[in-house]
């Protein structure tokens, strides 16, 4: 089969196009899906470059486990596809199924969560024509969305309810989102405003009026001098801060709390090392939350939230497979909203 395959940690030059990759066979309880699309993802670039760290060597090149990789591997979490084969112990009545997958994959209770195996990290992914997951992790979907749109949704949307679940935000409090126009953050937007919850959208120039659209009762600029105090002027204080953005606009963020807020963190694009004032922290009493991927009902729960309306995938574009290497480095740029799509090569130029 034809893939993208990661070879070490590194730029772009460690993807190779390969034409010649075996064809993967499901084992027991397994399925093997044909892809019809693949989104692209913050982990697959860190993962790339290694860039996780570890807690005693924060410039180690680790995977997302903080742990050596094995290479090659294929990347590629967000898939969605047909079932074409089946391992032992799986009906063949799945053959021909449409398919989205959840990307995590262990078993278990949610303590599992956090050193689970993930699709494209500790097992081939789905930047490739063909990928095999356990049985359970493909769910049967019967949608009007393109194959391309299904794939927006399991990263970024399953991240995006854990984080409001791992915070427990409700009706009536006011939820800043930073990187509000990116994947995780977009689904913030549209899941917490399903809560009820009043958000404000932390964005870039010109991205403004679609924050809105999406439920967003107000927008600030991620450049704001004073976003602590653009918000309350907007909104008042913040009850919770949704993070996916780190970097020096930390403190600030603390600041927009208000007393016994709740602070979630989900990724750090802007820069995994912050500093803060503990006296911000503990005379506010906020809550530091962390929290990363999503449960398997989660992802039932983003299914679902699609299938009603509350949320609607944001499909920014698509590109062939052979173009991975331009679909990140475009992916890099965060110049549109929504979610990066590569789908099974073609003929067909990028749309």
């Amino acid at each position: 089969m034809r893939a993208y395959v990661l070879t070490g940690f590194g730029g772009p030059e460690k993807l190779e196009y390969r034409r010649d990759v075996p064809d993967p066979l499901p084992g027991p309880g397994e399925v093997r899906i044909r892809v019809a699309a693949a989104a692209l993802n913050n982990t697959d670039i860190w993962t790339r470059e290694g860039a996780y760290g570890a807690e005693t060597d924060g410039q180690a090149r680790t995977g997302w486990r903080r742990e050596p990789l094995r290479f090659p591997r294929i990347q590629g979490a967000d898939v969605a596809g047909r079932v074409d084969r089946v391992g032992p112990g799986v009906a063949q009545s799945r053959i021909g199924q449409r398919v989205l997958v959840d990307p995590m994959l262990y078993s278990g209770g949610e303590r599992e969560l956090v050193t689970t195996d993930y699709l494209g990290s500790e097992r081939d992914g789905g930047f490739a024509e063909l990928v095999t997951v356990p049985g359970d992790n493909a769910h049967p979907v019967d949608s009007r969305l393109t194959d391309a749109e299904l794939a927006t949704l399991p990263t970024a949307a399953t991240t995006a309810q854990r984080m409001l679940n791992r915070a427990d935000v409700g009706a009536d409090e006011t939820l800043l989102v930073t990187g509000a126009s990116g994947g995780v953050g977009s689904a913030l937007v549209q899941l917490g405003t399903a809560r009820g919850a009043r958000v404000v959208a932390v964005v870039g120039a010109g991205k403004e009026e679609r924050a809105r659209e999406l439920g967003a009762v107000a927008t600030v600029s991620r450049t704001s001098p004073d976003l602590a105090g653009e918000v309350a002027r907007l909104a008042g204080q913040a009850d919770v801060v949704a993070d996916v953005v780190g970097g020096p606009s930390f403190p600030a963020l603390l600041s927009a709390l208000g007393p016994l807020g709740r602070y979630v963190v989900a990724g750090a694009m802007a820069g995994p090392i912050v500093e803060a004032d503990l006296r911000t922290i503990y005379l506010k009493q906020i809550q530091l939350i962390g929290s990363s991927f999503g449960t398997h009902q989660d992802f039932v729960d983003v299914v679902r939230a699609v299938d009603s309306g509350a949320v609607t995938p944001l499909l920014a574009g698509t590109y062939p497979l052979r173009d991975l290497p331009r679909a990140q480095a475009d992916f890099a740029r965060k110049d549109f909203v929504g979610k990066l799509v590569v789908l099974p090569d073609t003929s067909e130029e990028v749309r």
